[in-house]
C-alpha cells in the first residue's frame, strides 16, 4: 500500500485560528496553507491584516494565501496589491466571480501579469478552469483551486472533472491546480491518481493523518470499544 512518503502532492492546510496553524505546521507533509474570510470569521478574526501578518511572521517559508473580500472589481485590485505587498510567498486568492456571476477573468489577467501570484478560488465547472488557465498563462505563479468536495457534494463525481483540468493545466508550468474542499483522507489518494499538485485539507482532516493504513479489524475494535464506553458513562439502563 501506498504512504504519504510515495506521494508527489503537496498538502496545505486550510483554516484560520493560529494555534492550528502552528500546530499544522510541525506535520512535515503540510507543505503551505490557505485561509478564506468564513474560517477567519469562524476563528474570531476581527482584524484581517493583523492577523495575516502575524501569521506571516511565523511561517515565512511556507505559501500562504489570503483572500481578498470586495465584490467590485476595481476594490479587489486595490486589496490584492495590497495583500500580496505583504510578502514573497503570499497567494493572493481571488473568487472565480463576484457574487453577480460576473467573470473575474479580466482582473486575473491584470493582476497575474503584474506579477502577482493568485490563487483562484471557487471554481467548480470545467468551462471556468479552461477560463482561469487562458487568464494566468502569460503571468506568475498561481494556483487553480477546483473545489471537488462541493462538487462531490452534489452527487457528481469530481475525478473526471480534476483529471481534465490537469490536462488543462499541463502545458503551463506556472500552474499548480488544488484539489480543495476536501472531505476525507482519501481524496489525496483520488487527487494523487489524476495528477493535481496540491490538495486542502482542514486541520480536522490533517489531524486524522495517523488513521492511513490503520489496521482495519484493530480500527474496528477500537470502535466498538468507544461504543461502549459511552453506553457505560451515559448509565443507559433497559
Amino acid at each position: 500500500m501506498r504512504t504519504l512518503h510515495d506521494l508527489q502532492i503537496k498538502l496545505f492546510a486550510d483554516g484560520a485560528d493560529k494555534a492550528g496553524i502552528l500546530e499544522m505546521r510541525r506535520i512535515p507533509h503540510v507543505k503551505g496553507f490557505t485561509t478564506n474570510p468564513s474560517l477567519m470569521r469562524k476563528a474570531g478574526i476581527e482584524d484581517f491584516q493583523t492577523f495575516a501578518c502575524d501569521i506571516l511572521s511565523a511561517l515565512p517559508a511556507y505559501p500562504i494565501s489570503f483572500e481578498v473580500f470586495s465584490d467590485e472589481f476595481d476594490e479587489m485590485e486595490r486589496q490584492a496589491r495590497r495583500i500580496a505587498s505583504w510578502g514573497s510567498n503570499v497567494y493572493v486568492k481571488v473568487p472565480v466571480t463576484n457574487t453577480r456571476g460576473e467573470s473575474a477573468c479580466p482582473l486575473i489577467g491584470r493582476l497575474s501579469r503584474s506579477g502577482i501570484q493568485l490563487n483562484i478560488t471557487a471554481i467548480m465547472t470545467l468551462r471556468q478552469v479552461e477560463d482561469v488557465v487562458a487568464s494566468l498563462a502569460d503571468g506568475v505563479s498561481s494556483y487553480v483551486s477546483l473545489f471537488a468536495g462541493r462538487i462531490a457534494d452534489t452527487g457528481r463525481d469530481p475525478v473526471p472533472m480534476a483529471a481534465a483540468a490537469v490536462e488543462m493545466l499541463r502545458p503551463h508550468k506556472n500552474l499548480e491546480l488544488i484539489w480543495a474542499s476536501s472531505r476525507e483522507l482519501f481524496n489525496i489518494f483520488q487527487a494523487e491518481d489524476v495528477g493535481c499538485h496540491i490538495i486542502t485539507m482542514t486541520h480536522d482532516l490533517l489531524r486524522k493523518l495517523p488513521l492511513i493504513h490503520r489496521d482495519l479489524e484493530e480500527y474496528s475494535l477500537e470502535t466498538v470499544r468507544g461504543f461502549y464506553d459511552d453506553a457505560q458513562q451515559a448509565g443507559y439502563i433497559l
